[in-house]
């Protein structure tokens, strides 16, 4: 069982999920570039755009975690799962992760800020 709260804990795990959504739009934005695309742009505008929303959620994710004494470690990585030990002031607890779930979440984000992004024009 857990002792830290549910918000706590997705601010946590957004510091994990947030900054490998950078990493692969940061791939995807390296392929749409070089890509016989015939219109890039709205493309590499859509992915950067993403990417500075997600960068700027992931400085207030850092910002809260600093302030509230929380901190996520990666401990132990395998084929099928990730381990982080969780530091929530002063207590320690280890989550395992299915990495196929890791990557779902990850594409679920970013179907997410990109439906963000179309239902705000």
């Amino acid at each position: 069982m857990t002792r830290i709260p549910e918000g706590d804990r997705d601010i946590m795990e957004k510091a994990i999920y947030l900054p490998m959504v950078l990493i692969v739009l940061n791939r995807d934005l390296s392929v749409v570039e070089t890509s016989p695309f015939k219109l890039k742009k709205p493309y590499l505008e859509l992915i950067e755009d993403t990417m500075k929303a997600i960068q700027k959620e992931l400085a207030e994710v850092k910002l809260y975690m600093k302030k509230n004494k929380l901190q996520v470690i990666e401990t132990k990585r395998d084929d099928a799962f990730t381990m982080y030990m969780f530091l929530y002031k002063g207590y320690e607890e280890s989550h395992n992760y299915f990495n196929p779930r890791i990557r779902n979440k990850v594409q679920e984000l970013i179907q997410s800020y990109f439906l963000k992004k179309h239902t705000s024009h």
